[in-house]
């Protein structure tokens, strides 16, 4: 299928599979696949080691705004980087997840990611997935996708993940991280997560992988021509 050089905006909330699905349409279209979340869980797992952020979430945010301005996080081979050390198992822990959301309110934080993640989107054919993508970091994306499905459903696909890398988690426990999320990302002042105007919804309830690959591809088809 020859996609054209365009850019692919995913948003939506959180466990929905939004990098799944994100990776392995990049991976069918031959586009560079981008994960902003990776970014703020990375200065999330950056603030918590240094001290900039408290189990109460308390931020001192002049400390991180500072400390980012010698912040070398990047992608690479295997992940999410902070200079040469791989992180991607770390920023995937559960007290990341727990503070993610007050981290990513933080303005100064997602003017840090935007710079980041525009860099890389200069040269078009990329696929990126966010809660503000479509709406802040690439507003002109000639493709937008908003993702959501049940909560409990989210849910229970995150617990199994953790489970599968052998955590000891709780669904009830990952459902209400999940809710305060929600409810963290959609009501913060920064690039609140809102579905731009534009965008295509694809509620993934009830879906399998093939199903989605198979929902893009002729959403593609008729927009593009292809």
């Amino acid at each position: 299928m020859q996609v054209p050089d365009i850019i692919i905006a995913i948003d939506g909330y959180s466990s929905t599979g939004k990098s799944s699905f994100a990776k392995i349409i990049a991976n069918e279209f031959g586009f560079l696949y981008l994960d902003s979340g990776a970014l703020y869980r990375g200065v999330t797992l950056f603030a918590i080691e240094n001290g900039y952020i408290d189990e109460a979430c308390t931020i001192d945010v002049p400390a991180l705004t500072e400390a980012m301005e010698n912040l070398d996080i990047h992608f690479g081979k295997g992940g999410t980087y902070i200079g040469e050390r791989c992180i991607e198992d770390e920023i995937r822990s559960l007290e990341v997840a727990g503070k993610v959301s007050p981290i990513a309110t933080v303005a100064q934080v997602r003017d840090f990611v935007d710079r980041k993640l525009r860099e890389f989107g200069r040269m078009k054919r990329v696929v990126m997935d966010g809660r503000d993508i479509g709406t802040t970091v690439f507003p002109d994306a000639e493709l937008k996708l908003f993702m959501t499905a049940d909560p409990m459903i989210r849910a229970q696909r995150r617990a199994d993940e953790m489970i599968a890398k052998g955590d000891q988690v709780d669904v009830e426990e990952v459902l209400k991280n999940l809710q305060e999320r929600d409810y963290i990302d959609s009501h913060r002042e920064a690039s609140p997560l809102t579905q731009a105007e534009d965008a295509l919804v694809l509620d993934n309830s009830h879906m399998t992988m093939e199903d989605q690959v198979e929902w893009i591809k002729n959403i593609i088809k008729e927009r593009f021509g292809c």
